[in-house]
């Protein structure tokens, strides 16, 4: 029987400077810190779009 490990830390490690970017690049509070764990691409699109 064999078995097979498989290591996921490079993208885990992507996913956690992708967030920690978008929280520091929009100076985001707290509480919005703790949502962009979610909405991270929505708030970095949010805040590129130009304005009508």
């Amino acid at each position: 029987m064999k078995v097979k490990v498989e290591n996921h830390t490079f993208s885990g490690g992507l996913w956690v400077a992708a967030w920690l970017f978008t929280v520091g690049y929009l100076k985001l509070s707290f509480w919005w810190g703790v949502l962009a764990i979610i909405l991270w691409p929505y708030l970095l699109g949010v805040h590129f779009t130009p304005l009508p």
